[in-house]
């Protein structure tokens, strides 16, 4: 008889975790989940379920918006960190990249790509390879090398934040929706990077997002959060042929495509909040 296959190694795992925003507004209500070593998660549900939050308690920002983690534990490669600082943790190789790009508008692209490399110590010759690999990566950013960020695409400033959190060599990228206000064609572009860079890199990826279908056609593994619960997890081909998760995220059921309304309608009886 054969042996079973190890588990794999457990790099992020986040426990019971609550956030609490201005000492009054509960926003996490014991939320659980781990992302192995190599792997892509993704965190899913619509807008305000928590998504963002979540990847800000594990990334340590969100004391700049008046939010603390007030209960759970937040174990990175081992060792607890919620109480680092976000510089620090990004020293130990977890960096976010932020919803909405965030690139600094009057700085070119490359610069914006050198700033990511700002807390190494490995001098000028290791940063100078790591901006060629972003460079492979992302053609266009090294044809828009010189151009002024501001000025740039929103799919290219989507690339220049990736790129960016490269720069300090991660070994976790916490991603928020990289599909935001991008065309169809550039959301798969993006998504063929994220899938190369932890095949051929090893980076882990947990990322939000609202797209349902790309995210989990891309990840390994995911997570359903709503009103700041997870309500459903699982791999990312069960959740696809999921019903619920067809019906309510995919707006597809047995019987065929539904209407927004019979969507809406449907939230009232979904089984996990039964």
């Amino acid at each position: 008889m054969l042996d079973a296959a190890p588990d794999p190694e457990t790099l992020l795992e986040v426990n019971n975790i609550e956030v609490i925003y201005n000492h009054v507004i509960l926003v996490l209500k014991g939320v659980s989940l781990t992302v192995p070593k190599g792997g892509i998660t993704a965190l899913l549900g619509g807008n305000g379920a928590g998504k963002t939050t979540t990847l800000k308690a594990i990334s340590n920002l969100l004391h700049s918006e008046r939010g603390e983690v007030t209960k759970g534990s937040v174990i990175y490669d081992g060792t607890p960190v919620e109480h680092l600082d976000p510089a620090a943790l990004v020293r130990r190789g977890v960096i976010q990249v932020m919803e909405g790009r965030h690139c600094f508008e009057h700085l070119t692209v490359e610069e914006n790509l050198l700033t990511g490399a700002y807390t190494r110590r490995d001098g000028r010759g290791a940063v100078s390879d790591d901006l060629d690999l972003v460079y492979q990566y992302f053609p266009r950013l090294k044809e828009r090398r010189s151009a002024q960020a501001g000025y740039t695409s929103g799919g290219e400033q989507q690339m220049c934040a990736i790129g960016r959190a490269l720069m300090s060599r991660p070994e976790m990228i916490l991603l928020d929706e990289p599909s935001m206000g991008l065309a169809p064609q550039l959301v798969e572009e993006i998504f063929g990077i994220v899938k190369d860079l932890n095949e051929k890199e090893g980076v882990s990826f947990l990322l939000a997002e609202q797209n349902t279908t790309v995210a989990l056609r891309f990840a390994h593994y995911g997570y359903i959060l709503e009103s700041g619960r997870v309500v459903m997890d699982g791999d990312a081909a069960s959740l696809l042929e999921n019903p619920d998760v067809k019906e309510f995220y995919l707006g597809m059921s047995e019987a065929g495509r539904k209407s927004f309304r019979d969507v809406r309608s449907y939230r009232r009886r979904k089984r996990w909040l039964s």
